[in-house]
């Protein structure tokens, strides 16, 4: 993955980014279960590059986003575009149809995602764990997978556990190995779904440095849902918050988390200060 430029936060430039074309861009988006709106309408786009992060309380609809984009769940309505290709529709007599599950192959090849819990094969040591997608989606050779798994474990400082499994682990040990594994497939956009949820409070600063570490080193699009605050200023270029299944309010951290516009996005702060 290419390094920018960077200011001396190490968050990317962002001189000229109107004109970068856009990485996600949800297009009139409704997820629906029965009557239940989870989406209503959604309508955002995230440039290459960009690191936007999801806040909003529980039910808002922010991890049906990313199990959206990892084509786990599918739209009831409207489009998803990745890359400016529609990721689960296909053009067809004017209208919009489902797409196959090889059209879903190749637009998942560009998307990683980090779960809360983990979601690693336990019968698989680490290396293994790393390797097994890249020689087998990707076709990589398994020399030249296991020589970028190794870079990869060395970055999230996991190299000395490449042998042991993932019972082995602690819960912030597997999460980072879990980071690696998703970058393994060299993802142009990396989704990050609380990935420190499940983790004890002491070791959740471990992950987030590995993860402050890869927005300072690369120029990897990210969606992050989190509920840690001070990790979401750090990182972010955008914080969009949900209410609802819709965009409450959407801008830059600094004016997000000092001085938002919407009393519900005071108020959602609030209850996360005072939780």
């Amino acid at each position: 993955m290419p390094e920018p430029d960077t200011h001396d936060d190490g968050a990317p430039e962002r001189e000229g980014e109107g004109e970068r074309r856009p990485m996600v861009r949800f297009e009139r988006v409704v997820k629906r279960y029965g009557d239940h709106v989870v989406l209503d309408h959604l309508d955002f786009s995230v440039a290459r590059g960009e690191r936007v992060t999801l806040i909003g309380p529980s039910g808002s609809g922010k991890t049906t986003i990313l199990r959206l984009l990892m084509t786990l769940e599918r739209v009831t309505d409207g489009v998803i575009f990745v890359d400016e290709e529609p990721l689960t529709h296909v053009r067809r007599g004017g209208e919009w149809v489902p797409a196959s599950e090889r059209h879903l192959r190749a637009r998942r090849r560009k998307i990683g995602m980090v779960f809360q819990h983990y979601n690693l094969f336990p019968n698989m040591t680490v290396l293994q764990n790393l390797i097994e997608a890249p020689v087998h989606v990707l076709g990589r050779s398994k020399e030249a997978a296991t020589a970028r798994a190794r870079e990869l474990l060395e970055m999230v400082g996991m190299e000395e556990k490449l042998d042991a499994h993932p019972s082995r682990l602690s819960g912030g040990q597997r999460q980072r190995v879990a980071i690696a594994r998703a970058l393994a497939m060299e993802p142009e956009v990396l989704l990050l779904d609380e990935v420190t949820s499940a983790l004890d409070p002491e070791i959740v600063s471990d992950v987030l440095d590995v993860l402050r570490q890869i927005a300072r080193t690369t120029d990897i699009t990210m969606l992050i849902v989190t509920h840690e605050m001070r990790f979401a200023r750090d990182v972010s270029h955008r914080v969009m918050m949900f209410d609802a299944g819709r965009i409450v309010e959407d801008g830059p951290p600094d004016k997000i988390f000092t001085d938002p516009d919407e009393d519900r996005t005071r108020r959602f702060l609030q209850a996360i200060v005072e939780g």
